[in-house]
């Protein structure tokens, strides 16, 4: 069935400069320069491979609006605001491997009004679902801190404003970024009326968070969702776990607006990553939580983009996630296709399927318990 899908992007999204360096450090010692992992390319080439084929004519482009004060503030620090704004007029670090380049301030704030523009337009019936590509990205930033590339929350801004603006009491928050949305989790830990499901690599980024054993605190004690998968998982065990766990906790909860945290860092070519979903594996995910928002809030879903570092095949990822939303497959083939046909993507291994079976009684279970 095709759908009108609302595509969020603008060109000041590829000027947050992340400055010279090699994978997530800067250059300097015994670190000669490159180019940071987090560099305009990731995304750009999404939107040039969109532009290219042809397949942005698919799709309906809305411009985003800045994000305000009060409203990133409904998520962060007041303080921590104005740090990355004073910040952005010299060049700094917000905190952990969270750089502010030169104007990031501004860039951040409409690339946290991509989403709020997004909301409005799946709210308001203009479109069915919406892409937003928008750096830098999100989930990793805590309330008063930047972290791992991320300086404001930009989907967290997004539910809580859909919160506010349109009295939703049920959002599902859906991360499958191969790194944790630690930042995400700890804003809404507590909050009854966000669901969080977190699938990422187990012991990859931030260390120490995304365990198990994480489920939420107070009112919120059961609505943070962790599924930590072994390095290696391919497509096979990630289609598992939506399927056996994420769907079912996420029917019962009956959300009224889904979000993807569509991290495309899973993939068999991430340097960042050590998983194994292909192009193919990401269409089939964005489909499953398609499928969700359909029997679940009449297919209401904002995906925002997050991480995804290999500038070569991010954009087909990005591409067949958007292709998904749609319901129109385009042109495009995976040309790296034929270099992993040999590969397990299909293949769940006996350590995965373990891992899958203990997530499966801590969270499917124990929501069952939950609600009754």
């Amino acid at each position: 069935m095709k759908r009108r899908t609302a595509f969020v992007c603008d060109e000041s999204y590829f000027w947050h400069n992340t400055g010279n360096g090699a994978l997530f450090l800067p250059a300097g010692g015994w670190i000669e320069t490159d180019v940071h992992s987090e560099n305009p390319a990731t995304k750009r080439r999404v939107k040039n491979l969109l532009e290219r084929s042809g397949f942005i004519r698919e799709l309906v482009s809305i411009p985003p609006r800045a994000a305000t004060a009060e409203e990133i503030a409904a998520v962060h620090d007041p303080a921590y605001i104005k740090r990355v704004e004073a910040l952005s007029q010299t060049t700094g670090d917000a905190g952990e491997l969270a750089v502010v380049g030169y104007g990031s301030f501004e860039i951040a704030c409409l690339s946290a009004g991509g989403g709020l523009r997004a909301v409005d337009a799946v709210m308001r019936g203009e479109v069915d679902n919406a892409y937003v590509l928008h750096r830098p990205p999100g989930h990793h930033a805590e309330r008063d801190k930047g972290m791992g590339f991320c300086l404001f929350n930009k989907v967290a801004v997004a539910a809580r404003y859909a919160q506010r603006a349109y009295g939703l009491k049920r959002i599902a928050i859906v991360d499958w970024d191969v790194h944790h949305g630690n930042g995400t989790e700890s804003i809404f830990y507590d909050d009854p009326g966000v669901l969080f499901v977190s699938l990422h690599q187990e012991n990859n980024y931030p260390p120490g968070r995304g365990s198990l054993s994480d489920t939420g605190a107070g009112a919120g004690e059961g609505y943070t969702i962790n599924i930590p998968l072994p390095a290696g998982t391919s497509d096979a065990g990630y289609l598992e776990a939506i399927r056996t766990i994420v769907a079912p906790v996420i029917r019962q909860f009956g959300p009224e607006l889904i979000f993807v945290s569509a991290g495309q860092d899973a993939s068999l070519f991430d340097p960042l990553g050590r998983m194994m979903v292909t192009a193919e594996g990401f269409y089939q995910m964005a489909q499953e939580m398609l499928a969700l928002a359909d029997q679940c809030c009449q297919g209401r879903l904002v995906a925002c983009h997050e991480g995804g570092y290999s500038a070569a095949y991010v954009p087909f990822c990005t591409l067949r996630v958007i292709e998904a939303l749609t319901g129109i497959r385009s042109v495009v083939e995976d040309p790296f296709a034929p270099t992993f046909q040999h590969l397990p993507t299909q293949v769940i291994t006996h350590d995965q399927r373990l891992y899958l079976q203990m997530a499966k009684e801590q969270h499917v279970k124990r929501w069952s318990v939950l609600q009754t």
